[in-house]
């Protein structure tokens, strides 16, 4: 019975190392371009980039984010004509189906941080898919000192966040969900510069406006 279980064991780990491979192994085309964070292959499967998250563009009765069409420019200048290759990490789908994976071009390119470092993006840290978190963290804090895309312009002159240590989300010392986190996971920032600098991102629940100055011409 013992070497049965053993026998299984062996197998559902070689499958599941060699699912892993497979898509690290093979070269991927891009269909389309969603927005920043988001594309389809040629064979109709919707990848989301992994570690960030892109303004939006309008979709339903949602109007576009500043930088949103900016940022599915940028990502579809990089893409769509080229071959990618996918690398996963623990957790291949979120809530939609969407294959969560990091995306490489042919030269090299990490496609994910690109989008951060020229400040289309910024870093979204989610458990347990933080493979290259450090990686992308930097280059949102050179983006951020640059002052590339979303950074340039920026106020510091904000209202107080409380941050989760377990999320890395934050939230406004006023929202009534940042109250709801533990004494032991509380960290505060002065402004949203702080919060984002130290790898956090803007809880939804009580934050709809991610950055605090006027960029409504930048939103096409």
């Amino acid at each position: 019975m013992k070497r049965y279980l053993l026998l299984i064991f062996l197998l559902l780990a070689f499958f599941a190392t060699t699912g892993r491979l497979s898509y690290a192994e093979k070269w991927y085309q891009v269909k389309w371009v969603v927005d920043g964070d988001t594309i389809v292959l040629r064979d109709g499967r919707a990848v989301r980039y992994i570690g960030i998250n892109a303004p939006e563009i309008d979709h339903e009765n949602q109007k576009a984010e500043p930088f949103g069409y900016k940022a599915r420019e940028f990502n579809a200048h990089r893409v769509r004509a080229a071959k990618i290759r996918l690398e996963l990490d623990q957790e291949r789908h979120d809530q939609y189906g969407r294959l969560l994976a990091f995306v490489f071009l042919a030269d090299g390119t990490f496609i994910n941080a690109a989008m951060i470092a020229e400040g289309y993006a910024f870093y979204l840290y989610r458990k347990p898919n933080v493979k290259y978190a450090g990686i992308l963290l930097q280059s949102q804090r050179r983006a951020m000192t640059a002052g590339k895309g979303m950074w340039q312009h920026w106020s510091k002159k904000d209202a107080p966040y409380l941050g989760n240590q377990e999320s890395r989300r934050f939230h406004l010392a006023t929202c009534p969900f940042a109250k709801q986190i533990k004494r032991k996971n509380r960290v505060t920032f002065s402004n949203k510069w702080e919060a984002f600098w130290a790898g956090y991102a803007p809880a939804k629940k009580c934050i709809t406006e991610y950055w605090n100055y006027d960029m409504s011409k930048e939103t096409k």
